[in-house]
């Protein structure tokens, strides 16, 4: 309680490139231990070397959980995971053969990208792999993918798009802007997911420097609404992804 309430609530710097972790004056113990510098360098370490898609999953898994929340902790987690090159790491494992550790890199991403500087990197690599792993488009055949695992990719592309207009664009360059009209008006996909779809549309739409190329590309302003009745609007930020794995 003491550690928590603490913490509770920093904001992200948005001019910090690197954030260290508070000095220790006694040793880590309990379960301080598993939020310490070295842990991450073996989460990084294990998802980088790793060829085992259960170890994979369960070290995304665990960095998603570390980053959920305002607590200190998770803003120094997030900030030691780019200065460790973690989230390339990361961002590789959405092309990975199996689902649940394509839903635990997604859902990590997510949490990473409510630091700012993560949020610009994580927008300029990992788009193109998000994307590729939404149903629909001209492209090679996307996996077909169950609806929680679309859903949290969904929320990760507008987790990282939200205040990002340059991640906006990646997404307008990579034939999301297809496959997510495609999600929210082909009448196949579930309601969470049209939901899901719809949300980022909407976010794309609020940046009017994409309105004029969007309509030029044939785009119009009802491809980006929806019709669903009391539809989440809420937008990053803080829109953690707390499940745990």
């Amino acid at each position: 309680d003491e550690w928590f309430s603490r913490g509770k609530k920093l904001p992200e710097d948005p001019g910090a490139d690197t954030v260290d972790f508070p000095k220790r004056t006694t040793p880590a113990k309990g379960y301080e231990l598993l939020f310490q510098p070295e842990v991450v360098r073996i989460y990084i370490s294990l998802l980088k070397e790793s060829k085992t898609p259960a170890i994979l999953e369960a070290s995304a898994g665990a960095i998603q959980n570390l980053c959920a929340g305002s607590w200190t902790y998770g803003r120094y987690i997030r900030s030691a995971l780019r200065q460790e090159k973690g989230l390339s790491a990361i961002a590789d494992l959405l092309s990975h053969d199996s689902e649940r550790v394509v839903k635990a890199a997604s859902g990590a991403l997510r949490n990473l990208a409510v630091d700012l500087r993560n949020k610009e990197l994580i927008g300029k690599h990992a788009i193109p792999n998000l994307v590729k792993n939404l149903p629909g488009g001209q492209q090679t055949p996307a996996k077909n993918l169950s609806e929680d695992t679309v859903v949290s990719i969904l929320n990760t592309i507008n987790e990282v798009i939200v205040d990002n207009l340059e991640a906006a664009k990646k997404l307008r360059e990579t034939q999301g802007i297809e496959k997510l009209v495609l999600i929210n008006k082909s009448g196949n996909r579930s309601e969470r997911e049209v939901r899901a779809a719809a949300l980022v549309l909407q976010t794309i739409w609020g940046y009017k420097e994409l309105r004029k190329p969007l309509e030029k590309e044939g785009w119009k302003k009802s491809d980006f609404q929806v019709n669903l009745s009391n539809a989440s609007r809420t937008q990053g930020g803080n829109s953690f992804d707390d499940s745990t794995l």
